[in-house]
């Protein structure tokens, strides 16, 4: 029995397979006993279609040619979702978005600009890091980045600095500065925000996910390009060198 999501299901079924809704439903859970399933997977496999993300076709009966029945393959968002040969996909990006956990906070963020405070901390009682040490799911490694870094000759550092205000990054940046040698390098991975406002699927992503760090970490935000400057230069850096651009990411 194979255990997955639907368009992983899909895709095992071979390039170009249309499956059912009743084939998907049997095979994503072996304990599923609900005689509805089929029929509440087809509604939601239907929504996925609407956006793209599978692909949907009409197959009547081969007998008689009535009771037409949908059929789902893997449309052209797919592949951002099917578990690739790595073994990863953005699945897991799209469930963190939509944990309970994270969507709690986004019902005090009018709150938090009237009273003041940070609304992750008003739902949950303590700040996000100090929650995630709580979490059954979460893995706690000890260590603190602003006290030292391990000596490298490279220092990658992926959506780190966003979740802390700029004093913080100027202290952490200053302790990878310290343990590189002179030829070493911080490689950065963040998303930048432009000065004015732009209408762009990037800057949308970026701006909510912006939004997003205001609702969970005090002082965490996205950056423009002169912010990261101000930091790079002020940690010692002699600059920063643009070296690639992937999903509003640098």
């Amino acid at each position: 029995m194979y255990h997955g999501s639907p368009q992983d299901f899909i895709a095992k079924a071979g390039p170009g397979a249309k499956l059912y809704s009743s084939e998907t439903a049997t095979h994503i859970d072996s304990g599923t006993r609900n005689s509805e399933a089929p029929m509440i997977l087809d509604r939601i496999l239907r929504l996925l279609a609407s956006y793209s993300i599978l692909s949907c076709s009409i197959v009547a009966n081969e007998e008689d040619g009535s009771d037409s029945q949908r059929v789902y393959s893997l449309g052209p968002v797919s592949n951002y979702f099917v578990t690739d040969e790595d073994g990863v996909s953005l699945g897991p990006m799209m469930a963190l978005s939509q944990d309970k956990v994270v969507l709690d906070f986004w019902s005090q963020l009018k709150d938090a600009v009237v009273e003041g405070g940070i609304p992750f901390n008003r739902v949950h009682g303590k700040q996000s890091y100090e929650y995630l040490g709580l979490d059954s799911r979460v893995e706690h490694v000890g260590g603190d980045m602003f006290t030292s870094v391990p000596s490298g000759d490279a220092i990658l550092l992926k959506w780190v600095l966003h979740n802390w205000s700029d004093q913080h990054c100027l202290k952490l940046l200053e302790n990878c500065y310290n343990a590189i040698p002179d030829d070493g390098k911080v490689i950065i991975v963040e998303a930048l925000l432009p000065v004015m406002p732009e209408t762009s699927t990037v800057v949308k992503s970026t701006s909510l996910l912006d939004v997003l760090m205001l609702s969970q970490k005090r002082g965490g935000k996205e950056r423009s390009r002169e912010e990261f400057m101000t930091l790079e230069t002020g940690a010692g850096f002699s600059g920063i060198k643009y070296e690639c651009f992937v999903s509003s990411l640098w």
